[in-house]
């Protein structure tokens, strides 16, 4: 598809002052350069462009709120200039996959004073020695180079920081349920400890019980042994009188 017809299509009823991102990627460019994309589109906040045979920025028209241009696996060669004339608020720029192989080619870029973010992947000049030095030196505006500042560290990603704040929202509300399930355990936790506690205390007067009567038994054998002991001795005595009595 033509770009021009494939921005006409993203417009989608609206007129070019009401778009504030247009993404019209692997659309075709007749004459490699950019068509159909006006001046009307004053409030264009994100232009993506990827691969759509581009090979120069000439008919950039001036988007002044434009802050992230991804122009990636195109074929520019040069005419950065544009940028610095028709985008002076962009702070992003994707230039991976082009065709730009000398230092020179990006000192245009110097007059981007917002710009702190550069993507050259894929760019024959990243073969040069020193490049990353070469390009911090250069554009002293730029804090990181293919998604890593002069210190290797990682640029942030706006997508992944959402992503991470739904996460903790999702681990908040899973918090919730799981102490929720917690609670509803510990509750059924107190009527079964309550019932035991009571079997328990069943348990302990149903044993109490059988002590007792074990101490009736015991008490009742004792009392036959003093009976029987006492009979013993009763007879032993009459014994003892009637020997007496034969002398």
């Amino acid at each position: 598809m033509e770009m021009k017809k494939r921005i006409s299509l993203e417009l989608r009823n609206r007129t070019p002052a009401e778009v504030a991102e247009l993404v019209v990627d692997n659309c075709r460019s007749s004459d490699g350069e950019i068509e159909g994309l006006t001046d009307e589109f004053k409030e264009l906040e994100f232009l993506s462009m990827v691969n759509v045979g581009l090979t120069s920025l000439a008919k950039l028209p001036t988007l002044p709120k434009l802050r992230k241009l991804e122009l990636s696996d195109n074929n520019i060669l040069g005419s950065l200039e544009t940028l610095a004339e028709k985008c002076a608020n962009l702070t992003y720029l994707n230039l991976s996959g082009n065709k730009i192989k000398e230092l020179s080619t990006l000192e245009a870029l110097q007059n981007l004073k917002n710009l702190k973010s550069l993507d050259l992947f894929n760019c024959e000049i990243t073969t040069l020695e020193d490049y990353r030095e070469s390009i911090f030196e250069l554009l002293p505006q730029v804090t990181y180079l293919d998604g890593f500042d002069a210190e290797d560290n990682e640029a942030p990603d706006s997508e992944a920081d959402d992503d991470d704040e739904d996460g903790e929202e999702g681990a908040g509300q899973l918090g919730d349920y799981e102490e929720e399930e917690e609670d509803e355990e510990g509750s059924e936790g107190g009527e079964v400890g309550l019932s035991y506690l009571m079997k328990e205390d069943i348990q302990d007067e149903e044993d109490d019980g059988d002590y007792v009567e074990e101490e009736e038994e015991e008490g009742e054998e004792e009392e036959a042994d003093v009976r029987g002991e006492k009979r013993k001795r009763d007879a032993e005595d009459e014994g003892e009188d009637d020997d007496e009595d034969d002398d």
